[in-house]
């Protein structure tokens, strides 16, 4: 498997302040939508602008966060993003702190936000994690269900590993229509996606692909815990086979750390890809990269 990057941009708004901690892409409306982790609004990508749209309201009168102000406990931590039928996106917090076990269901004209806790709590049980261990970073629409994988730490004692909900009980839950304490767990895979340099690979965003395969972006970062940040060692896009066989791996080059991927369209002998790049930095934009990925 090979892959290449066929274009790379900066992501800033209109108004030139930059598209921050960029952690997850789903196409909405003519475009597509970009999750930034510490803010309260996503970055709607459409042919020609780049426009702020709100997805959470206001935490304690702030619509941004970060270790420097203190407030990176407060941030929402959308780190999943997937288009569902209706044309919205469902965007989902990563669960590794209370704050951050909340969904928001966005459209054009308005958002849904709510907390899941009880489900995020389900899911750290059929994984077989402490709460304290759980960081969900990446999901996909397989089917009518929702395979939610859980990046791994195995620092913290994390493996890499999904766990999947159906996606009607989900909405239903967002939509306030059933409780989430309602849902049921499915289908908990594990996977060993390897080590580059010494670091090991870790889940950080996943797409269905036609066929039924499922691809997902991987990053070999150097840290404690499922909060803070370190050094990106590697990073590329794994293709994982059925169950027993093992993901085949494909860095790309210069370490980017991919944390949102979205499926462009497939080819004969592989696909096209959006992926965006977390800088780790709130001042520098965050980058969006065309793959090529050659099977």
């Amino acid at each position: 498997m090979r892959l290449e990057i066929e274009d790379t941009s900066a992501l800033t708004f209109d108004d030139g302040s930059p598209v921050r901690a960029a952690s997850a892409i789903a196409p909405f409306g003519d475009g597509w939508l970009v999750a930034q982790d510490d803010a309260t609004h996503a970055a709607w990508l459409r042919p020609g602008a780049t426009t702020a749209l709100r997805v959470v309201d206001p935490v304690d009168g702030l619509e941004t966060f970060s270790s420097a102000a203190g407030t990176k406990h407060l941030k929402p931590d959308f780190e999943a993003a997937c288009a569902v039928p209706g044309g919205e996106v469902l965007l989902l917090g990563s669960g590794s702190s209370p704050a951050r076990m909340r969904a928001s269901l966005v459209g054009a004209d308005g958002f849904t936000v709510a907390d899941l806790r009880p489900l995020y709590l389900a899911v750290a049980a059929a994984l077989g994690l402490r709460e304290d261990q759980l960081n969900l970073e990446g999901a996909c629409l397989a089917g009518d269900r929702l395979r939610w994988f859980q990046r791994a730490n195995l620092a913290a004692g994390a493996a890499t590993a999904s766990a999947e909900v159906e996606v009607a009980a989900l909405l239903a839950a967002v939509r306030g229509e059933a409780g989430p304490d309602t849902i049921e767990i499915h289908g908990v895979r594990r996977y060993d996606l390897g080590v580059a340099h010494g670091v090991a690979l870790a889940v950080t965003d996943a797409v269905a692909l036609p066929d039924g395969r499922v691809l997902v972006s991987a990053a070999a970062e150097d840290t404690p815990n499922a909060v803070d940040d370190g050094p990106v060692v590697a990073s590329g896009l794994a293709l994982l086979g059925a169950d027993g066989e093992p993901p085949v791996f494909a860095e790309i080059p210069g370490a980017e750390k991919v944390e949102g991927l979205a499926l462009r369209g497939t080819t004969a002998d592989g696909a096209r890809l959006l992926a965006v790049v977390d800088a780790d930095d709130h001042e520098t934009p965050s980058r969006r990269l065309a793959l090529r990925l050659h099977w």
